[in-house]
């Protein structure tokens, strides 16, 4: 299952924006380090489902009148303070957490009501562009320590005939998240010395920041945009980095105000139709909310999980079908399954991410919208409902 971290410094808003994603039980509190051991639990990116191609809907719980959520995990860790790689705060904890993360949700917040401690101050008192690079700072400092502390031990291997620096330098940061093909393409964009003993602190500084932009890419969440001032939204979108205004507790009020049955509300939409009698607080609080959603098209706490599974991490929703006419399991459930896979993905990779079995016993696939077999090289593509003959069963 994809993995995203939310990361921050405290008094942001990720556990908001956690409760809002996952509707779990977690505290929620105006002081620094409210969470101290890391929140684990499941949220969705939104895609269109394949049955709106269809006369009538799947009626998968995971699909809304077409609207289809994808299961992703989501991580709430404590906030990261200045001097985190060092082991101030909780921050060795936190980095330690992000290691199996796939993409990371640097959530801000965008009315300047948090110094640089994660301690309140007045709104507008404190620069959020500020906050736009700490985290891959703390990051690239924290990853850089590591490398230089394993180090001798690369430089040990290297004294041996078969020698291989991709492969040192992949056992050394498979625990970050790194893959055999992440080094070999971070090694071809470097310029480094072939023997490991002449690497300086500059290379291995490179190696660190080009392994975390490749393993641990960061979209920045402007929270509390509700209340921000308009120009802090625009200073953050002009640092060239991918901004989603958003306001966690906007969307947290929805959330709860649908579970109580007094709106109709999907998470993404850009607005919500009052079902109920509300008192007069309540209609306000919703209309406040809905003002901020004309703004931004929506709450943006959907949009941010969207952007980094769709955009980030460069990922596409295949639905595998065992009857290409019905588009039903063997149970005659309608598209009941639905894999995110990174793009370029085969028919033959949507198989093993079924069950291992069927990839081992996989011998064709037939694209189910055109009744026609299909190339075990074909790409897969957004929305693709895949029938997968395999001697697996």
């Amino acid at each position: 299952m994809i993995s995203i971290a939310l990361a921050g410094k405290p008094n942001a808003g990720k556990s908001t924006f956690y409760k809002a994603a996952t509707m779990a039980d977690v505290d929620v509190a105006n002081y620094p380090f409210t969470t101290i051991d890391a929140n684990r639990g499941v949220t969705h990116a939104r895609t269109e489902c394949p049955c709106l191609e269809r006369d009538e809907r799947c009626g998968d719980e995971n699909c809304h009148d077409g609207k289809r959520y994808v299961p992703i995990e989501l991580l709430d860790v404590a906030g990261l303070v200045p001097g985190a790689h060092e082991g101030r705060g909780l921050g060795n904890q936190f980095l330690d957490e992000l290691t199996n993360a796939d993409a990371i949700v640097n959530v801000v917040d965008a009315s300047g009501g948090t110094n640089e401690e994660g301690e309140p101050v007045e709104v507008g008192s404190y620069d959020p562009v500020e906050e736009v690079d700490f985290i891959e700072e703390e990051m690239d400092q924290w990853l850089t320590s590591i490398v230089e502390r394993n180090w001798e031990s690369v430089e040990r291997k290297s004294r041996s005939p078969d020698f291989d620096i991709d492969e040192a330098l992949t056992d050394m940061l498979t625990g970050f998240g790194a893959t055999e093909y992440d080094v070999a393409a971070s090694l071809r964009e470097l310029d480094y010395p072939s023997d490991p003993r002449e690497w300086t602190d500059d290379h291995q500084v490179a190696l660190a920041r080009d392994i975390r932009q490749r393993t641990k890419p960061i979209i920045l969440v402007a929270n509390k945009a509700d209340v921000a001032p308009q120009e802090n939204i625009e200073r953050l979108k002009e640092t060239g980095k991918p901004v989603i205004p958003a306001t966690a507790e906007g969307e947290l009020a929805l959330r709860q105000a649908e579970n109580a049955g007094a709106i109709d509300y999907d998470p993404g939409d850009d607005d919500f139709e009052i079902l109920g009698e509300l008192s007069d607080e309540q209609e306000a609080g919703l209309n406040k909310i809905r003002e901020v959603m004309q703004d931004w098209s929506g709450t943006g706490v959907q949009d941010a999980l969207d952007y980094a599974v769709y955009d980030l991490l460069d990922q596409i929703t295949a639905y595998p079908v065992q009857n290409e006419s019905k588009w039903t399991d063997a149970k005659g459930n309608v598209l009941p399954d639905a894999f995110l896979l990174p793009t370029g993905s085969t028919p033959k990779d949507l198989a093993y991410a079924v069950h291992s079995d069927i990839g081992d016993g996989y011998l064709h696939a037939v694209d189910a919208k055109s009744k026609r077999d299909i190339s075990d090289d074909y790409e897969l593509e957004e929305g693709d409902v895949i029938k997968i003959v395999s001697t697996a069963k």
